[in-house]
């Protein structure tokens, strides 16, 4: 995606109005803070000011010295610096209306053409949560009122050399909640996002990691009776269509140790209360069939 595209998303974004109640709840904490909290926001702040100094220094000198850049590049973890940070946070506090939007964004990938498509992509899944919380809070106001949430932010899952694994997940409630998770895994040193398809050979890995998340289910519920799946098992009703297979392109990542993990949202697999279940696919599982073992090991 062109860089301007981003740039003009950026810009729409942050003439979005910041909630007047905010700036009353920051203030009004600011008037009741005791000297002591005033005196330590001043020496945090210093801080802060100390640290932006440093890494303004530091970017300097990288940009301007290629020799020290290319001395950086050559140290481990440092030459491929690649973060999630915050972009912007939305929070709503309004009487039964309440809004905590975290849009992340990306730094430091060489590939600038990826790392500005997810970026842009972030970018437009909050700015939809943001549009629609607005529009359903005025309609229910003039409906006479009602209560409505949402939560959205992001957890880095895996960190390592090759693999940056981001997780988005979105809380709604309402009369009563749902939780959606989405995952992004990019291979650090290739610059380059990794689908679940890619990882294997043949269109296999669907059937065989699907009978392994079902074995896991059977088994986890044998020895729990809180734990529930929707799948057969000794004969036990169900009120909705058994698990039968994962997507082609379904929830995952790969985590810390190199396993791949399958996530699922809530109510896709079981019933609420067992919240986003996440299951470790055992790598002899699939060993014969994944395109190599670079990621999963």
């Amino acid at each position: 995606m062109k860089d301007k595209n981003l740039e003009q998303l950026k810009r729409e974004y942050l003439d979005v109005p910041i909630p007047k109640e905010l700036d009353f709840v920051v203030n009004k904490a600011l008037k009741d803070g005791s000297r002591h909290h005033r005196n330590m926001l001043k020496r945090v702040g210093k801080v802060i000011v100390s640290l932006a100094a440093a890494v303004a220094l530091f970017t300097a000198v990288l940009n301007v010295s290629p020799a020290f850049a290319k001395t950086v590049a050559e140290v481990p973890f440092v030459g491929n610096i690649v973060k999630v940070l915050t972009f912007r946070n939305y929070i709503i506090n309004e009487d039964t209306f309440q809004a905590d939007i975290n849009v992340p964004q990306i730094q430091g990938l060489a590939n600038k053409d990826l790392e500005n498509s997810l970026n842009e992509k972030y970018l437009l899944e909050n700015k939809k949560l943001y549009d629609q919380f607005m529009a359903d809070m005025e309609e229910i106001k003039k409906n006479g009122g009602g209560h409505i949430g949402i939560y959205s932010g992001y957890e880095v899952k895996t960190d390592n050399e090759v693999i940056l694994a981001v997780a988005r997940y979105v809380v709604n409630t309402a009369a009563s909640s749902s939780t959606t998770i989405k995952y992004d895994t990019i291979d650090k040193q290739k610059q380059t996002l990794i689908t679940l398809p890619s990882l294997f050979k043949e269109d296999r890995y669907v059937a065989i990691i699907s009978e392994n998340i079902k074995q896991q289910m059977s088994e986890q519920m044998k020895s729990d009776e809180n734990k529930i799946y929707w799948i057969e098992f000794l004969g036990r009703e169900l009120s909705f269509e058994p698990f039968d297979k994962i997507a082609k392109d379904q929830n995952f990542y790969i985590n810390e140790v190199g396993n791949l993990v399958i996530s699922f949202n809530k109510y896709e697999v079981a019933p609420g209360y067992m919240g986003t279940p996440e299951f470790i696919i055992p790598t002899e599982v699939i060993a014969d069939i994944l395109v190599g073992h670079q990621y999963i090991k």
